[in-house]
This record gives C-alpha cells, sequence and structure tokens, in this order.
C-alpha cells in the first residue's frame, strides 16, 4: 500500500520544513506531492533545496488558490490512498494511520478528519458557527450527517479520486468535493483527529467570503448532473418496477454459469442472484466494480471483475465455463459492436445463450443518447443481420416498452433534455405493471428497446 500526500503551499516559510519533517517521519511508504501557489515570503527558494526521492515540487506561475493546487497535486498522484495535508500546523501527520485505518479495511471509499469530535485547540467561535452552517446545509442538502466538511484532512481511495470532476479554485473545494462524494453515494468515514487551529497573526488565510463560497458550491453540486450516465443508472436503480420486468423477461433463459457485461450498480444483476446459478457480474468503471463488490461481499457465488469485450484476452481468468450471457443496454456504448459480439460469440460455451437488449430505432436517436454516450439506436432487421452475421441463431428478438419510445421522442427529439426527468421515471414506474399486461397480450411494432434472445452455432459465420 502506497500514500499519496498533496501539500497545497501558500506563503509558509515557517512552517514548510517542519511540516515535511513530520509527514517524512510517519512510518508508511509514500509519495509527497508540494503545490506551491506562488509564493512570495520565501517559500519557494526552501522548496528548491528539497531533494527527497519521494518528494515531487510543482510551481504555480503565480497565486490560483487553494483549489486550483489540490486539483494540480491530484492529477499526479500514483498511491493507492491520497490525503490532503495543509503546510501549516495545524494538523497532525503522525494520525495517518488513524485516517486510513476504514480505506484499508475496504470499510470506506473516504475517511474524514473531524476536527469536532477529538483534541482540540480552543479557536474562534465564528469560524466555529461557520463550519456548523455549512455542516448543516450540508446535511440537508445531501440527507447525511456529517460534522466537519471543511476539514484539511480528507483521504480517498485512488480509484475514488478518479471519479470526481472538481473544478473549485479556492477553499470552496472542501464543499465540492464533499458534494460530489454524497451525490454519488459513496461510503464517508469520519474520525476523530487532532486540531491546532491557527490565529490570523500565526498566517490563518481563509475569510468569510469564503464560507458563501463553500455555500455556492454545496447548493451547485446539489442540483447540477456531474456524469449523465451514472446519473441515469442510479435513477434507474429506483425504478423497481421496470427493472424487475425486464428480469422477468430473461429469467426463462437463464443457465447456471451466468456472465453479466456492463453490470453497473447492479440494477438488474441484484434479481439475478439465486442459489442454484453461479454469476460473473463484470464493467469496465473502477468505481462500478467497487459498489459491486460491496453489494455482494458475501456471497461466494457472485464473481466480480473487470471485463472489456473488445480485448482479445477477455475470456482469461473467467473462473468457469459459461452458459449465459446478458448484455443490457451496453452495446450501444460500443463503437465496434461486431467485435463485441464476435468475443460474445467465442465466450459463450456451446449452445449457450445470449440475452441482449439494445435501444431501439434510430429514428428515435437525440440528445439523450448523445449525453450517455451511444453511438446508435438499432432497427429491427439490422440488429438480426449484426447477430446472425456472428455465428447466433436469432430464438427470439422484438420490441420492448412502447410507452417509453414516447417519452424518449418527446424528451430527446422535441425537448431536446439532457437528463432523464425524475418526475417522468416515478411516473413511468407506476405504469409498468399496466404496461406489461399489454405488451405480453398484443405484439407491438415499435419500442423504446429491442430484445433479443439468441443461441449460440457451432461455428461462427464469415
Amino acid at each position: 500500500m502506497k500514500l499519496s500526500v498533496v501539500i497545497p503551499v501558500y506563503n509558509e516559510v515557517n512552517t514548510i520544513l517542519e511540516v515535511l519533517r513530520r509527514v517524512q517521519a510517519v512510518p508508511i511508504p509514500k509519495e509527497i506531492i508540494i503545490v506551491d501557489d506562488g509564493s512570495t515570503d520565501g517559500t519557494r527558494q526552501l522548496l528548491r533545496e528539497v531533494k527527497e526521492n519521494n518528494i515531487r515540487i510543482i510551481l504555480n506561475q503565480r497565486n490560483r488558490g487553494k483549489g486550483f493546487s489540490i486539483r494540480r497535486g491530484f492529477e499526479v498522484v500514483t498511491g493507492d490512498i491520497i490525503v490532503i495535508q495543509d503546510a501549516d500546523l495545524e494538523y497532525y501527520p503522525d494520525e495517518y494511520p488513524i485516517l486510513i485505518q476504514k480505506i484499508i479495511e475496504g470499510k470506506a471509499d473516504v475517511v474524514y478528519g473531524t476536527r469536532f469530535l477529538g483534541a482540540r485547540r480552543v479557536f474562534h467561535f465564528y469560524h466555529y458557527l461557520a463550519n456548523k452552517c455549512l455542516n448543516l446545509a450540508a446535511n440537508i442538502l445531501y440527507d447525511t450527517n456529517l460534522s466537519d466538511l471543511m476539514t484539511c484532512y480528507k483521504a480517498f481511495r485512488s480509484n475514488v479520486l478518479k471519479t470526481l470532476h472538481l473544478r473549485a479554485n479556492g477553499f470552496g473545494i472542501e464543499a465540492e468535493i464533499t458534494g460530489q462524494l454524497f451525490k454519488r453515494r459513496l461510503r464517508v468515514y469520519e474520525v476523530p483527529i487532532s486540531y491546532d487551529g491557527r490565529t490570523y497573526d500565526e498566517g490563518k488565510k481563509i475569510t468569510w467570503r469564503d464560507f458563501f463560497r463553500a455555500l455556492y458550491w454545496l447548493i451547485r453540486c446539489r442540483f447540477e448532473t456531474l456524469d449523465v450516465g451514472e446519473d441515469t443508472l442510479f435513477r434507474m436503480k429506483l425504478m423497481e418496477n421496470n427493472n424487475r420486468w425486464i428480469f422477468e423477461q430473461l429469467k426463462p433463459y437463464l443457465g447456471d454459469h451466468i456472465l453479466e457485461i456492463g453490470s453497473g450498480i447492479a440494477n438488474i444483476s441484484r434479481f439475478l442472484v439465486s442459489p442454484d446459478k453461479h454469476f460473473i457480474l463484470t464493467d469496465t468503471n473502477g468505481y462500478y466494480l467497487e459498489y459491486l463488490r460491496q453489494a455482494f461481499v458475501g456471497n461466494p457465488r457472485v464473481h466480480i471483475m473487470p471485463l472489456n469485450i473488445l480485448s482479445a484476452d477477455c475470456t482469461d481468468g473467467l473462473p468457469f465455463k459459461v452458459d449465459t450471457i446478458l448484455c443490457i443496454n451496453v452495446l450501444e456504448h460500443i463503437m465496434d459492436d461486431e467485435l463485441a459480439l464476435e468475443n460474445i460469440h467465442k465466450t459463450l460455451d456451446e449452445n449457450g445463450r445470449l440475452f441482449l437488449l439494445v435501444p431501439a430505432l434510430q429514428a428515435l436517436f437525440g440528445s439523450l443518447d448523445e449525453k450517455l454516450n451511444h453511438f446508435r439506436r438499432y432497427n429491427r432487421h439490422e440488429l438480426s443481420a449484426k447477430i446472425r452475421a456472428k455465428g447466433f441463431t436469432v430464438n427470439k428478438l422484438y420490441y420492448h416498452n412502447f410507452l417509453g419510445a414516447l417519452g424518449w421522442y418527446l424528451n430527446a427529439r422535441l425537448l431536446k433534455r439532457k437528463t432523464m426527468s425524475s418526475m417522468q421515471i416515478h411516473i413511468f414506474d407506476k405504469c409498468v405493471f399496466v404496461l406489461s399486461k399489454l405488451e405480453s397480450a398484443f405484439s407491438i411494432p415499435f419500442g423504446l428497446s429491442l430484445i433479443a434472445v439468441c443461441t449460440k452455432n457451432k461455428s461462427m459465420r464469415t
């Protein structure tokens, strides 16, 4: 385990070397990234004399703010766990083991060191009051119970850090980080730390203006869409009736050894698990893989692993032969979908089954497809031809969810929305029972999706 310590510094000539000494004294393998934010008091001259091999120094051409410096440091970290360390002496590096323990144990994605639960120097009442107000705002906005969002001491798993899209340049980055973490529903722990708060005479830099900047970032992160694909997955997770409807359609075709390509956050996977079957849940996204590991942590029949279906060695490392592959809302995200189908064919055991669900009707392609990084939507004959060409027999091929197609046309083509409406999703999910009965009774000539049930032929056509 390697630790990366990011130290933003601005005019800390009296403390920076002592901070470095304390950080280096922590008995954990580490790299130290120092980002000087245009210091004018001699700090840069001291940093140029630092020669340790595990220290990297980045110099901003001018003063850009704490947030900008932290972001620059994050860009170059290589450790497994990342910690932010201020360049003053308010925080104690010898408490790193406390800060990172829950991450090492696999219980947390991020850990905050809270100044209000541990030993601390008595400091400014108005700073304390401002912190309480910001914590209250965060807890209301994100339905949580955080006690110290403005703490410097935050520790992250590296793959979690890579999912953040940070933009704040000043002290507002503390609120932006907090907003994005809770928006992504990550596992955040707090642990008590010691705190030796400075006075303004001793060099404290945060001001009353930063309260309003932090409040701005909390509100902005709460109501903006950070990642359309991720946001869509979490909204679809709430569509219990719709997800069960999809599951009921694939259930009759499940074998005993099942591979799901692009499992995401287990919207369908959670219905699959049963005591008489074995599953491999896969994704290319590290955050989703960790989510899956936590969701199925105690189930020995569920294997979680990364898988890129375009890779020539995509079958390497599979724990067993696969008789069923599920590919639900994945193929449209792959540029070379024919190669994906070819590799799916290679992965399946003889006479194995492929259950495929893709967006239907290129005429529906619109703003939502663009935001979701869809390369295409499929027409019935086009999909059938591609599947057959790669060595499958198409047992069933039909349109699914005609009401969703009408909603998609309204939102993606006419209104040109960039995200799915939560209210519309809620209303639609309430209609699924009636919709499913209609579609089981009548053959509908269009739909939001196409569903294909296929069987692998003995040899692939060329």
